[in-house]
C-alpha cells in the first residue's frame, strides 16, 4: 500500500518541482537586461565594458545584470550602488537639462567614482565642456525626474 502511494506522490513532487523552475527561468527570459547585457563592473575593474553572459547573472531592482565572471558577478552583489550608472542609466547629459535620453552604454565616463552614460559622442562632446556643472544640474534635476515618463519631459 506505502508503495502504491509514494510513486505518484514522488511524481507529484517531480512536476511541481519541475513547473516551478520553469517559472522561474521564464520570469528571468521575459525580464530587462541592464545595460544591453555590458557587464557593470568591467566599466571599473577592466576600464573599457565587456559583454556579460547568462552564466552570471543578478537581478536587482527587477532588472538583469549581466557579467563576464563569477567575481565581477560577486563584485556588484558585494555593493551594487557602487556599479549601476547614474541617473538610472538615462544619458547624463539629458538628465542636466530635465531630459531622460536612452543612455548608450558604450558612451560612457567614470568621474569620481560613478558611472555616466550619454546618448551618443555627439551629445557627450557637449558633456564633457563642463563634466562638473553637468553633474550637479543633473543631480538637482534627477529627483524630479526620475519617475517621469521620458514623453512627458
Amino acid at each position: 500500500m506505502m508503495k502504491k502511494l509514494l510513486l505518484p506522490l514522488l511524481a507529484l513532487m517531480f512536476v511541481a518541482s519541475a513547473s516551478a523552475t520553469a517559472v522561474q527561468a521564464e520570469e528571468i527570459v521575459h525580464s530587462t537586461v541592464g545595460v544591453q547585457g555590458y557587464g557593470l563592473v568591467s566599466y571599473q575593474t577592466g576600464k573599457r565594458p565587456v559583454q556579460g553572459n547568462g552564466n552570471h547573472l543578478v537581478t536587482h531592482d527587477g532588472v538583469n545584470y549581466l557579467f563576464s565572471s563569477a567575481d565581477n558577478q560577486e563584485a556588484f552583489k558585494k555593493n551594487p550602488n557602487k556599479y549601476l550608472p547614474a541617473y538610472g542609466g538615462w544619458c547624463a547629459f539629458g538628465v542636466s537639462v530635465n531630459k531622460k535620453f536612452i543612455g548608450d552604454p558604450t558612451v560612457w565616463e567614470i568621474v569620481d567614482g560613478k558611472l555616466y552614460f550619454n546618448l551618443d559622442n555627439s551629445i557627450k562632446s557637449m558633456w564633457v565642456k563642463d563634466i562638473p556643472g553637468n553633474i550637479k544640474k543633473a543631480d538637482a534635476n534627477w529627483p524630479k525626474i526620475k519617475n517621469k515618463h521620458y514623453s512627458d519631459l
